[in-house]
């Protein structure tokens, strides 16, 4: 018996250190993840700290109170990770606190002045009335997505303050107290995330738009590869390409709205001015994600069993590497917040090559012998990649637009030329393709131009 409890106790103890072992693991891994979290963390704790000195000291409980609680609840929900959600929040519960607070007294005074008996109707008419119209505001899009807390705050401070005034002659005390710690609290997370390590969304936002294209970018250089190596293997391994990162583009929606909702919040700094044009980041993201959607689709195809002659492989591996490259250089433009002199030199490449990849599908690439099963998906797969060049060339214009809004910095063209030749050392997919010597020489001719 004894030696049975023993080994359960020794069974315990190894799965007890196997389940702390995984949690260091995990906290490691949260923490190296984005080491701002542990910063975050220790900002918190600071800013609990210095409110709860209205409890430790005497002289700040005596002027305060129990009252003094609320500066406490302000900044359990109030510090958020960003500035932008910190500022946001706080903006919301200082102002909606002030308005319900005055609103709240102006209502129990109006009660007060009907006499006893009516008073406790109307204050609950009262409550009624800014509840449910406080509450359907709440599903207004704008309120929803900038000042929903904010009524949230509203409802509660103004219920509070005027139902209180039912049993309590010192409503006028209570609504100060309230208000004042509301702010304390407030006021205490936003000096603390704006001048201790502050995480800024609309940063956040700017990087997540420019990795995106990066991402999508790099996916379009390989596919073209891919393409041509999936005509050219009798092997199946390898067909198919990676989404790995394409889906992160296509699942970065929701991230991108909140990070632009609280980047509206946010005071200017470095080279984002107060009026940053955060509506054009998400332009721009919508439009990335169109691309994607069609990529994703133009996937598909690698797995088709119907070749496609080398022609139209090579036009359609250069149009995607050309593609790449151009989002690529767009991703530049975003990161370093420049504007070249001079257009993006792929995108005149895309248009001729779309151009003659048109007319090669309208005029040689179809005969009365050609079997429509084998042509559909050679012309499905061009007819979405020249969606793809057209998606890529909105997503210029917007960033044209975007580095004008913003006021990026214009680089020579010297400038410019040596920062592209810098990134082109970085190590990427080499598209390699043997045409054949058959090849008309239009299909030279247009490979040519997507090459150069």
């Amino acid at each position: 018996m004894e030696s049975v409890n023993i080994e359960k106790a020794s069974i315990f103890l190894s799965g007890l250190k196997a389940k702390i072992a995984e949690i260091a693991r995990q906290t490691k891994k949260v923490a190296m993840d984005d080491p701002r979290r542990l910063i975050h963390s220790l900002k918190a704790g600071l800013a609990l700290t210095l409110v709860s000195l209205f409890y430790y000291f005497q002289p700040l409980y005596t002027s305060f109170g129990v009252s003094a609680m609320w500066a406490v609840m302000t900044v359990v929900v109030v510090f958020e990770f960003s500035v932008g959600a910190t500022l946001g929040k706080g903006l919301n519960r200082g102002l909606a606190t002030l308005a319900a607070g005055a609103l709240g007294l102006g209502a129990n005074h109006l009660a007060s002045v009907s006499g006893k008996t009516w008073e406790p109707i109307l204050i609950g008419l009262f409550v009624f009335l800014q509840a449910v119209a406080s509450t359907f505001i709440r599903f207004f899009p704008t309120v929803k997505a900038r000042y929903d807390y904010g009524m949230l705050i509203f409802i509660l401070t103004f219920s509070l303050i005027s139902i209180s005034g039912l049993r309590s002659d010192q409503i006028l005390e209570l609504a100060h107290k309230r208000l004042s710690t509301v702010l304390i609290g407030a006021s205490t997370c936003v000096i603390i995330s704006i001048f201790v390590y502050p995480v800024w969304a609309g940063e956040d936002l700017h990087k997540l738009v420019a990795q995106n294209l990066e991402k999508l970018g790099g996916f379009l250089e390989g596919f073209g590869d891919e393409y041509v190596r999936t005509f050219d293997q009798e092997s199946e391994n390898g067909r198919t390409s990676s989404l790995v990162g394409l889906n992160s583009v296509l699942d970065s929606k929701s991230k991108e709205e909140t990070l632009a909702n609280f980047a509206r919040w946010e005071p200017g700094h470095g080279q984002f001015m107060y009026w940053h044009p955060w509506k054009q980041y998400l332009n721009i993201a919508n439009l990335t994600r169109q691309c994607a959607c069609r990529v994703e689709a133009l996937n598909a195809y690698l797995n088709s069993k119907t070749p496609a002659s080398q022609e139209i492989q090579c036009m359609i591996a250069g149009m995607s590497t050309e593609s790449g490259k151009a989002l690529k250089e767009l991703s530049w433009a975003i990161t370093t917040m420049s504007r070249p002199p001079s257009p993006n030199p792929h995108i005149p490449n895309l248009k001729i090559a779309s151009k003659n990849l048109n007319s090669l599908l309208k005029s040689d690439f179809c005969d009365e012998h050609t079997n429509l099963l084998q042509v559909i998906p050679v012309a499905t797969a061009a007819a979405l990649l020249n969606d793809t060049v057209t998606s890529v060339e909105n997503i210029a214009d917007a960033v044209n637009e975007l580095s004008s809004l913003a006021n990026f910095k214009a680089i020579d063209s010297s400038e410019a030329e040596s920062e592209s030749a810098n990134r082109s050392k970085i190590p990427h997919v080499i598209i390699t393709v043997s045409c054949a010597a058959e090849v008309k020489k239009e299909g030279q001719s247009s490979v040519q131009a997507v090459q150069n």
